[in-house]
């Protein structure tokens, strides 16, 4: 007989942010879901279904619609980052269980986002638990390579000093808990 999993071996815990640390049904994806919408809109002067069109296909080949926008129409990623996460974080209400489970754990809890740090700040200071995290590695520093781009792994393990076999990662798209091993 084998015995169940435990966590005991986890000294880092890494946490996704959008969906993540708060429920899907909150919506705030949604709302910068459709920011994208308008900024691919607005730059590329297009209709809204082919922005949407244009959208899903930089996401599917980029991994982002922002890295797509940056590569093929030079798009600055601090205007595009500022634009997107203009949204109503008001929705979110503090989670102080959350929180507490949170702080319970041993060792150092990080964020791994292809959001932007000041999108954190925002959603953490709604929850209320933002003292509760030691760093954060945001779509800036995986130098705008999302996830699951091996190269934004190992910059935020180099860049943390985590070790892998000791540690646990929360995330909402299992596509992410999978390497991309191509990119494009």
């Amino acid at each position: 007989m084998t015995s169940p999993r435990t966590f005991n071996h986890v000294d880092t815990w890494v946490f996704d942010l959008d969906n993540t640390l708060y429920p899907h049904h909150i919506n705030l994806w949604q709302q910068v879901d459709a920011r994208i919408g308008e900024f691919v809109c607005n730059w590329l002067n297009v209709g809204p279904e082919d922005a949407r069109t244009i959208q899903k296909d930089y996401y599917r080949r980029f991994g982002t619609t922002m890295r797509g926008m940056m590569t093929l129409h030079g798009v600055s990623a601090d205007d595009y980052l500022a634009y997107v996460h203009k949204i109503d974080h008001s929705p979110l209400e503090p989670n102080p269980a959350l929180g507490a489970a949170i702080a319970k754990l041993p060792g150092r809890k990080l964020i791994l986002t292809n959001g932007s740090v000041d999108h954190v700040d925002a959603v953490l200071a709604r929850l209320g638990f933002a003292s509760h995290f030691d760093g954060v590695f945001d779509i800036i520093a995986a130098e705008f390579e999302p996830k699951p781009a091996p190269q934004t792994y190992q910059k935020f393990l180099s860049q943390h000093a985590v070790d892998p076999t000791r540690a646990a990662m929360f995330e909402d798209l299992a596509r992410n808990l999978t390497v991309r091993t191509s990119s494009a």
